[in-house]
């Protein structure tokens, strides 16, 4: 049996799993907000739309209330491209739910395909099997802030005619061959939640160099209203206020800082992990890419003699936050039970769930921090070859008494 050491209290670092970085000049804008009772979608708004633009490589950007609104109006838009409701958007099976939400509140019908384990997104070869006459879009997911294979997935979608929605929650700042994620499909998603690199602490934004998009998602994430109170689409009320505005533009003051440190974190806990290898399954950053990094994920291997419970309550207990490496949507969240697939449709998608978690690589975290982790990793997995061994002695030594008998 593992024995737990409580050893939280006796060290200098406890991990959790995520921060908040908000800047002086953030609050400063706040208060001026505050004061001068500007405090809707307004000028601070306009600013951090066009700071984001610059900092992505885009023609525009338009701020929403949350990340999945920013999908669900992505997803709305293609109204505008001849979509009617019901119709088809492929997305991974294994990804936070918040992508396959977002389809349905737009009207349209999530259809799932399985993603790669090494990778944690969307297998380009299931693709082009489930498109249909009814498919409009192919919606990539960066989990992790790892880039999807976006070479492959443009070349289906123009293939097939369809456009491509990046959801880019977890990727701000990842690139892939050299150029940014936000800027291959026709409109790309970020989620600006507390927890990501880019935050209004609540909030959304859409990128994209297509003025009719552009037109469109500004229309939608306000009633569907064009002017004044003229309303041309049925649209959603999704609109980002002054004070979340605040704290964006501070966030892009210190973007580059922030995902430096970020990504030094990642790539220590990648190269770090390597001697887990027999343990847990590899995450790395390829040659032609750049990770954005949101959090480092760690996938047990199959048959290592311990659960992912085991290793999670052993984290919690030396003091590393850790969250569940999110489900396979079609099949373990009973409120997709409605599109009848079964356990066994997505095996990838569904091991990646039942076997991995992800933690922390914040700002806030510092090289010891990291090394406290692998330790911590380190101390766990040693404990558990020794339960092991000393179990198979015992059931060695139990098989020759019985034996002698």
């Amino acid at each position: 049996m593992l024995k737990e050491v409580n050893i939280a209290k006796k060290v200098k670092y406890k991990v959790p799993f995520g921060t908040v970085s908000i800047t002086p000049q953030a609050k400063r804008l706040i208060h001026r907000a505050l004061s001068t009772k500007m405090v809707t979608n307004g000028r601070l708004v306009r600013e951090f739309e066009e700071r984001f633009a610059i900092t992505f490589g885009v023609k525009y950007a338009v701020a929403v209330s949350s990340g999945t609104d920013a999908n669900a109006l992505a997803c709305a838009a293609l109204y505008d491209f001849g979509a009617h409701r019901g119709d088809e958007i492929i997305i991974p099976a294994f990804t936070f739910v918040a992508t396959a939400n977002a389809v349905l509140q737009a009207g349209f019908t999530p259809v799932f395909v399985d993603v790669k384990k090494e990778t944690l997104n969307i297998d380009p070869q299931a693709i082009e099997k489930v498109i249909g006459p009814r498919t409009r879009a192919i919606m990539p997911v960066h989990l992790m802030g790892k880039p999807a294979e976006m070479d492959r997935i443009i070349a289906i979608a123009k293939k097939h005619k369809l456009f491509v929605i990046e959801d880019a929650a977890e990727a701000h700042g990842a690139e892939y061959k050299g150029r940014r994620i936000g800027t291959f499909g026709n409109v790309a998603a970020f989620s600006l939640y507390a927890a990501h690199i880019i935050t209004s602490i609540e909030g959304g934004m859409l990128t994209t160099n297509d003025p009719k998009i552009d037109e469109a998602v500004r229309s939608l994430r306000n009633h569907g209203m064009v002017g004044h109170f003229i309303y041309q689409r049925i649209g959603f009320s999704s609109k980002m206020n002054e004070l979340e505005a605040a704290v964006g533009i501070g966030a892009i003051k210190i973007f580059n800082k922030i995902l430096n440190t970020r990504r030094r974190n990642m790539l220590y806990l990648c190269k770090a992990f390597e001697k887990f290898s027999e343990f847990f399954l590899p995450f790395r950053e390829e040659a032609y890419e750049k990770l954005g990094p949101h959090a480092f994920p760690i996938t047990l291997r199959e048959g290592v003699g311990f659960s992912k419970d085991e290793l999670v309550q052993f984290l919690d207990v030396n003091g590393v936050d850790s969250r569940n490496l999110f489900y396979s949507i079609p099949t373990q969240c009973p409120s997709y039970a409605f599109l009848g697939h079964r356990l066994g449709d997505f095996p990838n998608s569904e091991y990646l769930s039942n076997h991995g978690i992800h933690i922390g690589v914040h700002q806030d975290l510092g090289v010891p921090e990291l090394k406290y982790v692998v330790k911590v990793v380190e101390r766990f997995l040693k404990e558990k070859h020794y339960s092991k061994k000393n179990h198979k002695s015992q059931a060695t030594s139990h098989s020759k008494m019985t034996g002698d008998l």
